[in-house]
């Protein structure tokens, strides 16, 4: 069994927590928090570990009666590898820490590429990642852009994509003023920072991106254009692609299932946990070929889609499964389904 700590429990954290638990071959040696809060609260209650970010953490969580386990330099001593899901340009800071520990770490995509040896998505370059010490899981767009482009590749070649991400102002439990009656370029110049992004992770792919904020919290939507190698694609070619690729779903209108209103209430319908959808959602009917081009909507949900690429980023740096085991056996923990 490997132990596992998860440096960071909010979003991402939490997440790949529970997901750990659910691992045949990994432990959870506990979470680390900076404040006694009530999500450290929540940890406790699950039977978790929770250990304080440092000593002047731990002086707070004492002062309020919280039970800590210790701190971060305490959780290390137990740990064969840690996922750092603290936010973002921390988890550089903490880098050090773990270097001078020797114990490899997983990184989210808040951080810069550089912080680690390789940008990851299990689909794309699992291979490339085998062994290295310090692993960077990319953004939940930059994750959902990769495996569609990595399909698409892979079946028909991808001369050149456009996208147009339509991101969610902010997660559920943000109170920090995300915006109301408004739409605002994120960020205003173009391109964003997404296309970029994929480069670290599929580098032949010539992309372009381009991201609006809009006053949701549930879910971004990518709108894509592909100019695709290939000659005579149809779309019937491209959706069974699509639906033969782990971690994509192909969903219909015809089903009811209009906007990201119905992805959510369909991950509460399949019982996931917080209404996770690990899954890149594809809607059949915007998948439209037009000569060489190739025009679809997606929907990416932000809490959970990386989670996947978090278990899979710390079997390859630890050189315990190769890519597809790996990926099976993540997909069979978390329900993960490949159509309806």
């Amino acid at each position: 069994m490997v132990k596992v700590l998860v440096n960071g429990f909010g979003v991402i954290g939490r997440r790949v927590a529970d997901a750990v638990v659910k691992q045949r071959d990994m432990e959870l040696v506990g979470v680390v928090k900076t404040k006694p809060d009530y999500k450290a609260l929540i940890a406790l209650r699950k039977g978790y570990k929770v250990y304080a970010a440092d000593e002047s953490c731990l002086k707070e969580f004492e002062r309020k009666g919280f039970d800590a386990s210790g701190t971060l330099a305490d959780a290390l001593e137990n740990a064969d590898i840690v996922v750092d899901a603290t936010p973002k340009k921390v988890g550089a800071k903490n880098k050090p820490i773990y270097e001078k520990k020797g114990i490899p770490a997983i990184f989210e995509g808040g951080e810069k590429a550089n912080v680690a040896d390789v940008s990851f998505v299990a689909q794309c370059n699992y291979d490339k990642a085998y062994g290295k010490k310090y692993i960077r899981v990319v953004s939940c767009n930059t994750t959902g852009l990769c495996r569609i482009l990595n399909c698409l590749d892979k079946n028909f070649g991808v001369e050149k994509a456009w996208a147009v991400i339509v991101r969610r102002a902010a997660d559920p439990d943000d109170t920090k003023g995300a915006p109301l009656d408004m739409l605002m370029p994120n960020p205003p110049a173009i391109p964003s920072h997404h296309g970029p992004d994929v480069q670290t992770v599929l580098p032949h792919i010539d992309i372009v991106t381009m991201a609006v904020m809009a006053p949701v919290t549930h879910m971004h939507l990518h709108s894509l254009i592909v100019r695709l190698k290939g000659g005579n694609v149809k779309k019937e070619d491209v959706v069974e692609a699509l639906e033969e690729e782990r971690r994509i779903l192909v969903v219909s209108a015809e089903d009811g299932i209009i906007s990201t209103a119905q992805l959510i209430d369909l991950a509460r319908d399949l019982h996931r946990p917080r209404n996770d959808l690990y899954e890149i959602c594809v809607w059949r009917e915007s998948v439209s070929v037009v000569g060489s081009e190739l025009y679809m909507f997606y929907g990416v949900q932000q809490e959970s889609d990386v989670i996947p690429e978090n278990i899979d980023a710390i079997r390859a740096s630890l050189r315990l499964m190769g890519a597809e085991e790996s990926m099976d056996e993540t997909d069979r923990s978390l329900g993960i389904v490949r159509k309806l």
